[in-house]
């Protein structure tokens, strides 16, 4: 063990025994304080609980869990626009995925939360703190921020505050879902604090780690921003604890506001992410100057203009499976060379889109079928065109 093990063990157990202390405090304590009892005492969430728990229960019984749940834990992706709800009943067992959640809008950027006003949703790890009945948002969870983290190393005058899990799917900073989703994570997180729970985690990363495409984009974010190198790297770490173990890790906050957690070796290596290489295009094959800019026919797609027309739009619809989390739609704009005798023989995105898009939309110019040539004085010339492409279904 080398020295920096040495120092940060007894940290770990210290936060170990205090964590195990905290639930048995609580498990003691909750007969004199019937937490269920005092949620349904207000209408919205009487009215709730006779609607939803019936179901929520089949749900648990479908996928064998036990229902209620005595341990839950959150973890919401910022990237990927997820939030997974995990179940547990007894504190040796591992916790067992009950249900992941889209979240329905978005605020910011990757990279914690600093300052109030910056419309960042916070990353980090963090608790519930405050169960709302009454939010102007349907119900509500009020998170920790700032935590210990986040008050030293956020602005220390306006570091922000007022962070919730709320539904009405609209953010300025918190992480929102449907009414729908938010009634049954209240119920189910109500449950677990009847039961004993009262530090029910909820921790906030910047991409799922085990999405190759999300870990390329937050590399990339990084090359940009590399003073959140550490901070993410740590966020890593206890993503993959849970991943391998199944258990809430163990978090520290040092002095200078660091996270510190502990590293995971997993039993099978991970394959090295590298960002796919961008496309090398060929060089265009016929000059600008020596294409028409005027001719008398236009080339046409065999079957006209409404064959092209159905080419584009199913085209746009094939890739909306590579837009990127929480887009909806892009417009892509390709330029394209049609030649003498009517094959494309150029085609290249000058703009939109993203890497695999653009890729899949230059290779599918480039093998459409022979068209009717352009023609001027009765020749038969090649012309570049451009055509703009939505990828994505219009709402």
């Amino acid at each position: 063990m080398n020295k920096s093990k040495q120092i940060l063990a007894p940290f770990f157990v210290i936060a170990s025994l205090f964590f195990s202390a905290s639930i048995s405090h609580a498990q003691t304590s909750v007969a004199s304080v019937n937490f269920l009892n005092y949620q349904r005492s207000f209408p919205r969430i009487s009215d709730m609980m006779k609607r939803k728990e019936d179901t929520l229960m089949k749900q648990f019984q479908q996928k064998g869990l036990s229902w209620p749940a005595k341990y839950v834990y959150i973890r919401s992706f910022k990237y990927d626009s997820e939030m997974e709800l995990w179940v547990k009943n007894k504190k040796e067992e591992k916790f067992k995925l009950f249900k992941t959640y889209k979240i329905c809008a978005l605020a910011g950027t990757l990279g914690p939360k600093r300052m109030s006003g910056d419309y960042q949703v916070p990353e980090g790890f963090y608790y519930i703190t405050e169960f709302n009945p009454k939010s102007l948002y349907h119900l509500s969870l009020e998170l920790n921020y700032p935590n210990a983290s986040d008050r030293l190393l956020s602005d220390l005058s306006q570091p922000g505050g007022d962070i919730y899990i709320h539904g009405s799917c609209v953010t300025t900073g918190c992480i929102p879902i449907t009414d729908e989703q938010i009634e049954e994570l209240y119920i189910i997180a109500a449950h677990a604090k009847d039961l004993g729970q009262d530090f029910i985690p909820v921790h906030i990363f910047p991409v799922n780690f085990k999405n190759q495409k999300s870990v390329i984009y937050l590399n990339r974010y990084l090359q940009s921003f590399s003073e959140n190198t550490s901070f993410e790297k740590n966020m890593k770490n206890a993503f993959f604890y849970f991943e391998k173990y199944r258990q809430i890790p163990l978090v520290l906050v040092n002095n200078k506001g660091d996270y510190v957690t502990e590293e995971v070796n997993l039993s099978e290596p991970q394959a090295e992410i590298k960002p796919k290489k961008k496309i090398v295009h060929a060089p265009q094959p016929i000059k600008d100057e020596d294409l028409p800019k005027v001719v008398e026919k236009l080339p046409l797609y065999p079957g006209g203009n409404d064959a092209f027309q159905d080419f584009i739009t199913k085209l746009g619809k094939d890739e909306m499976k590579d837009l990127e989390s929480g887009q909806t739609k892009t417009f892509v704009l390709v330029e394209y060379i049609i030649d003498k005798d009517g094959y494309p023989i150029y085609s290249r995105v000058i703009r939109g889109g993203n890497d695999e898009i653009n890729e899949k939309i230059e290779a599918a110019f480039l093998k459409m079928p022979q068209w009717t040539p352009a023609v001027i004085s009765g020749k038969k010339v090649p012309i570049k065109l451009k055509q703009t492409i939505m990828v994505g279904v219009d709402q």
